[in-house]
């Protein structure tokens, strides 16, 4: 109206789609991508996989696999994990967050892959040698 002199500003309203909370790692890459103002083309670009892979993330039908966990966390800026607790907790959320299979890692550390396998899942202690080594990994 001509007499009306008052603008009226708002934030735009989130869309539907936007995650109220971040339960999974979908929930993680939708919230950046749409924050960014990204389509899933374009974000499937930057991580290297095909726009449906992001699509089935973000709608919970399946979950990244291991090798793209690191292009995901350099397209979100940090690493969404739970706080791991015990030592076997840290050891697969590292693993994980690095991208490596258990096989893979144990090459690493020099230890034996099933050995790693059992620890991570919180079956018996390893011997000393093979514990100062796992530790030497995950904290230098």
């Amino acid at each position: 109206m001509p007499f009306c002199h008052t603008i009226l500003k708002a934030p735009k309203p989130t869309p539907p789609s936007y995650p109220k909370t971040l339960k999974s790692l979908g929930d993680h890459i939708r919230k950046r991508r749409l924050d960014l103002g990204l389509l899933q083309e374009q974000v499937a670009r930057q991580i290297g996989v095909d726009a449906t892979t992001i699509h089935n993330w973000e709608r919970h039908r399946n979950s990244p696999h291991l090798p793209a966990i690191p292009k995901i966390i350099e397209f979100l800026g940090y690493a969404p994990c739970h706080t791991a607790k015990t030592l076997p907790e840290k050891v697969k959320s590292c693993r994980r967050l690095l991208g490596l299979t258990q096989k893979q890692m144990a090459k690493m550390i020099g230890i034996d892959p099933g050995t790693l396998a059992k620890f991570e899942r919180g079956m018996g202690t390893p011997m000393e040698t093979t514990l100062e080594r796992i530790k030497g990994f995950l904290f230098g």
